[in-house]
């Protein structure tokens, strides 16, 4: 299966990369021979700069490759470049990097989504043909909704986490991203096709798929809450006509409703804070970070160097998380998302038992302006489509359906688990028809 290879050039126009290589060295031999692949910017590359976004980890060299980046190595992929994003992966914009916003190519007064917004922007802007990015509650399918291209959030446990530096470890995965879905599910063989022992979570079960476009029979499910408040209408109408392309296709439509939407946003965001409490509690000069100032008091020194390294939404989510663990709030709030998460895994799990596939939009509005999202809530609300797929660990898909007002819309698929392949098929048979 051939990937198309496009000329590599460093031009970037949109600060979609953080650090680039060079050229793509000539003469590897694979299944990705000569193709030029970015790599988000918290995936580790052994002697390339991985800051996470983040002027904490400026200056920081991983001693390593991740498991993903040695398999595309592996198959002759060219490792570009680090893209941008939001730091550590906290938000929904590619603003919050500390390296200055992403331009959305599509628009440039827009923002290109978050957090893997460098990765969707490089693609969109035909500097890479590929890319890898994050997805912990959305990350992948937001950027690729606002660009205009495809991107998969793989079941968690189906690639391996090894060198991703951890945000929060029970929600995220990494996955591809490309400008068609044959391109994704190329690029998804190649990061799965070795099992890696050193990530407890992953699974070995490889990706081996060609995507068909024969969905004749196939059962698709529309919840009503995807539908619901908050929902530009305009994406509501963009993305009912293309779930009536895959019914002119022969797949049968219902109607489900997950009722657990209700709580999965708010759950999400203490289970994530949390996870990135405990997590980011290395960077503090001594493990990670700038030298501490060792004639401080220790705890001076560790806040000092955290205050100057961590921007405004980090610091925000780690406090959040810090919060919800605390001695006589645990209770009141981590373990009741806990429970609120099992609600949404078991919404799946019966929908999913009745039918094929989920079906509906990626994100609630159009790409908004650089600037516009100033209130924390209001970004936060923007996670609320995207974040259930990862609550319950399914495989979910980002695929255009079209443009309003000259932005692009984006389509969203989930599945059961481990089932990437018949995900990637309804994609793949709605891209085909609207491009036949």
């Amino acid at each position: 299966m051939a990937v198309q290879e496009i000329p590599w050039t460093p031009e970037d126009h949109y600060n979609a990369f953080i650090t680039i290589c060079g050229e793509a060295p000539a003469g590897k031999t694979g299944r990705l021979a000569g193709v030029p692949v970015a790599v988000k910017d918290n995936i580790s590359t052994q002697g390339i700069r991985t800051t996470c976004g983040s002027r904490i980890l400026e200056n920081y060299i991983p001693p390593y490759d991740a498991h993903v980046v040695t398999l595309l190595s592996n198959e002759g992929a060219a490792i570009v470049g680090k893209t941008n994003m939001d730091e550590f992966g906290m938000g929904t914009t590619t603003e919050t990097s500390a390296y200055g916003p992403v331009l959305n190519p599509v628009d440039p007064t827009r923002v290109p989504g978050g957090s893997s917004g460098g990765s969707a922007a490089a693609v969109a802007a035909g500097m890479v043909p590929m890319a890898l990015g994050t997805d912990t509650g959305g990350s992948i399918r937001c950027p690729a909704a606002f660009c205009g291209i495809v991107g998969l959030k793989p079941t968690y446990g189906r690639v391996s986490r090894f060198g991703l530096i951890a945000y929060a470890n029970s929600l995220e995965q990494i996955g591809p991203m490309a400008r068609t879905v044959r391109d994704v599910s190329h690029m998804m063989e190649v990061i799965t096709s070795v099992h890696d022992p050193r990530d407890s979570t992953c699974r070995a079960q490889p990706y081996t798929h060609i995507p068909q476009s024969d969905i004749a029979g196939m059962r698709i499910g529309v919840p009503v809450e995807c539908f619901g408040e908050g929902v530009d209408l305009r994406v509501a109408e963009s993305v009912r006509s293309a779930i009536g392309v895959l019914e002119g296709l022969g797949a049968e439509i219902l109607e489900c409703s997950i009722p657990s939407m209700a709580y999965a946003l708010a759950a999400y965001y203490v289970i994530c804070t949390s996870e990135a409490s405990s997590n980011l509690a290395r960077f503090d000069g001594v493990r990670y970070g700038p030298d501490v100032d060792v004639k401080k008091v220790w705890h001076e020194a560790y806040r000092d160097v955290r205050m100057a390294g961590f921007g405004t939404e980090v610091r925000r989510r780690i406090l959040l998380g810090t919060f919800a663990l605390s001695a006589g709030y645990h209770g009141k709030y981590y373990t009741k998302a806990q429970v609120a998460r099992q609600n949404v895994c078991r919404d799946f799990t019966r929908i999913l038992s009745d039918v094929d596939v989920i079906a509906g939009p990626t994100m609630p509005t159009l790409p908004f302006r650089l600037g516009e999202k100033t209130d924390p809530l209001s970004m936060y609300f923007t996670d609320i489509l995207t974040v259930p797929a990862n609550l319950a660990g399914i495989p979910a898909i980002s695929v255009p359906c079209g443009r309003v007002d000259g932005l692009p819309v984006g389509l969203q698929v989930m599945g059961r688990r481990f089932d990437e392949e018949r995900v990637v098929d309804v994609a793949y048979a709605y891209e085909q028809e609207v491009q036949a």
